[in-house]
C-alpha cells in the first residue's frame, strides 16, 4: 500500500472544519496532516478580546507544524518547504499566493472553491449565488494558478441551494460535501490518476469581498431579487432597513408574485408569516427580523413588540453589485 500523502491545508474559515475532521480521521489511510497555515489570532465579539479562527482552534494541541503568519512571506515558504509536502489544500485562507510557495509541493498546490467554475470566482461565491437567484451551488477542487480563481479543475461537488437557504445553510451544506470531493480526489492523486481540465474562461462571471455597506435594499428592484439578496447576505453583512427610524436587520426573506400593490417601499401589512413589503414588482415578505440589541425573530414575535403600521414607507437605497461578468477593481 502506497504511503499516505504529506499534506498541507491552508485556510481560516469554519467551512473547512468537517474536511479537516475527515483528514485527521478517516482519511488518515489517504493523506498525512503535517501543517497547517493560517490567519493569526485577531480580536472578536463584543468584548473584542483576542480569539482564535476557527481552523486554529481545531489545529490547537495536535502533533503538526501550526503557521499563523499575517500573510504568507519568506519564513512561510522556508518552513513549508522543510514540511516536504506532497500536496498543499487551500480552503478559503483569503491571501493570493505566490509561484514560490504554490510549487513547494512535489504535485502542487490544490484550492477548495465555494462555486461550480468558472461561476463566480472571487471572494463571496456562496452570497453570489444565493444573491443572483441560483437553484445550485457547490464545490470545485482546482489546481491553483497565478489568475484568481482560474486553474485547471479536477472534480466538483454539486449542492442544491432551497429557496429558504441563507449563506448560512448554504455553506453547512459545502462544508459537508467537500469531504467525499477531496476523498474521492486524492485517491487518484498520489498515483497519477487524477486529471485536470482547463476551465472556459467564457463563461466565467465574478464576485468581490463584501463590506457592510452591501446590505441595503433598493425597493424599486423586484422582490425575487430582493429577497435573494437578504437571503445571501445573512449572516454577515446582513441586510438592514429603516423602519420608522429604527435600523432593523433582516435574517430571512422570500417573494410573492403579483403587481405592484403600492408604491415600492411601502408596507402593506403582515400575513402571519412576514411582514409584506411593496416592490418594483411584487411583495417582498420578511420573515425573520432583529432590532438593535434583540434577537433575531420570527415576523409575528417581531410585530408583537414592534409594531409597524401600514403604509409605513421604508426608505430605498441604491444596491451595490455582488456580482458581474467581468473582475471588480480593486
Amino acid at each position: 500500500m502506497a504511503e499516505p500523502l504529506r499534506l498541507v491545508f491552508m485556510g481560516s474559515d469554519p467551512i473547512a472544519l468537517p474536511l479537516l475532521g475527515w483528514l485527521a480521521g478517516e482519511g488518515k489511510g489517504l493523506v498525512r496532516l503535517v501543517g497547517v497555515v493560517t490567519g493569526p489570532d485577531r480580536p472578536a465579539g463584543r468584548g473584542q478580546a483576542v480569539r482564535p479562527n476557527a481552523v486554529r482552534a481545531w489545529a490547537a494541541g495536535r502533533p503538526l507544524e501550526l503557521l499563523q503568519p499575517e500573510a504568507p512571506d519568506a519564513a512561510t515558504l522556508t518552513a513549508l518547504s522543510a514540511l516536504r509536502p506532497d500536496v498543499a489544500l487551500v480552503v478559503a485562507y483569503g491571501h493570493i499566493l505566490r509561484d514560490s510557495l504554490i510549487s513547494v509541493p512535489r504535485l502542487g498546490t490544490l484550492n477548495l472553491h465555494a462555486s461550480l467554475l468558472p461561476r463566480f470566482r472571487g471572494a463571496s461565491p456562496i452570497q453570489a449565488a444565493i444573491a443572483s437567484g441560483d437553484a445550485r451551488t457547490g464545490m470545485t477542487l482546482m489546481r491553483i494558478v497565478s489568475e484568481l480563481d482560474a486553474g485547471p479543475i479536477a472534480d466538483a461537488e454539486p449542492v442544491d441551494i432551497a429557496p429558504l437557504d441563507t449563506a448560512s445553510e448554504v455553506e453547512a451544506k459545502l462544508a459537508a460535501c467537500s469531504v467525499a470531493l477531496v476523498a474521492r480526489a486524492f485517491a487518484l492523486l498520489g498515483g497519477g490518476g487524477l486529471e485536470f481540465r482547463a476551465q472556459d474562461h467564457a463563461l466565467a462571471s465574478f464576485c468581490r469581498r463584501l463590506a457592510k455597506s452591501d446590505g441595503v435594499l433598493d425597493f424599486s428592484a423586484p422582490a425575487s431579487e430582493l429577497s435573494a439578496r437578504v437571503n445571501g447576505l445573512h449572516p454577515w453583512p446582513c441586510v438592514a432597513v429603516d423602519l420608522a427610524g429604527t435600523p432593523v436587520r433582516l435574517g430571512l426573506a422570500d417573494a410573492l408574485p403579483g403587481g405592484p400593490p403600492g408604491a415600492p417601499g411601502t408596507v402593506l401589512g403582515s400575513d402571519g408569516e412576514g411582514l409584506l413589503v411593496a416592490a418594483g414588482s411584487g411583495v417582498l415578505r420578511m420573515r425573520r427580523l432583529q432590532r438593535p440589541g434583540g434577537r433575531m425573530l420570527g415576523a409575528g414575535e417581531f410585530l408583537r413588540g414592534f409594531p409597524v403600521a401600514a403604509g409605513t414607507v421604508i426608505p430605498s437605497t441604491p444596491m451595490p453589485p455582488l456580482f458581474a461578468a467581468s473582475p471588480f477593481r480593486r
